[in-house]
């Protein structure tokens, strides 16, 4: 079953995004504060598939916090991030440090769960490709995407991607030196029915970039192409 952790310290959301998710189908385990979050997610083994994180939690671990832990113990569960329409650093902070996507409150209960099952499909994929010893490769240069693994490595030397990271490289070294537009990487890696706007993907270029360009500041591999988005140049 599709498994779920939600840490929201007010319970009235807690409760709401819980009981929708459930009618979805997943099987959604509730954390009231960051702490508990982590305890929930450590006892289950990192057994989660998703976990949703409100940025505003109270305590030493907000949900910024959370969310950078989480991605220290894991690179595959999928994290998504509600919050509210004036925590607009805090959103590009959360995806800068691993998170791949955000909902902002007020939100409807089909919005979040289109959200959750787009970064649910994501992580599923990923676990079919390792159940089935799946061992493609895309080689680009000194780069090399394993499929399988979900790694990618400059002349042998790992480069750690987040799920998200790790289908943007895909579509780039699937599409070598073609000029792709925001919408198209969009709809790629988050799905037809994304609600949410393009500049997630600029964020995720930018973490991208320090990872894998020596100046990402003059980037030589992901280019970018202006009024349309990016190309890859090996």
């Amino acid at each position: 079953m599709k498994k779920i952790l939600v840490a929201e310290d007010e319970q009235a959301i807690r409760e709401f995004v819980v009981i929708n998710l459930k009618r979805a189908g997943y099987d959604a385990y509730e954390a009231a504060n960051g702490e508990e979050a982590l305890a929930v997610y450590d006892r289950e083994n990192g057994s989660f598939d998703v976990v949703v994180l409100d940025i505003m939690m109270p305590g030493k671990y907000d949900g910024l916090a959370v969310c950078k832990a989480l991605r220290q113990k894991s690179g595959a569960v999928g994290i998504i991030l509600l919050t509210a329409k004036t925590q607009e650093m805090d959103k590009v902070s959360g995806l800068m440090m691993g998170a791949d996507d955000y909902v902002t409150k007020p939100f409807s209960p089909s919005e979040l769960v289109a959200r959750v099952d787009a970064v649910y499909r994501r992580v599923a994929l990923a676990q079919v490709r390792d159940s089935n010893n799946f061992k493609e490769e895309i080689v680009s240069g000194d780069f090399s995407l394993n499929l399988r693994s979900h790694t990618l490595t400059r002349r042998g030397v790992p480069i750690e991607l987040t799920q998200v990271e790790f289908q943007i490289m895909e579509y780039f070294f699937s599409n070598p030196g073609a000029a792709l537009d925001r919408t198209d990487i969009l709809k790629h890696v988050w799905g037809e029915a994304y609600f949410g706007e393009e500049k997630i993907v600029d964020v995720n270029i930018r973490r991208l970039r320090m990872k894998i360009e020596e100046e990402p500041s003059t980037p030589r591999h992901i280019v970018t192409v202006w009024g349309l988005g990016y190309k890859w140049e090996a």
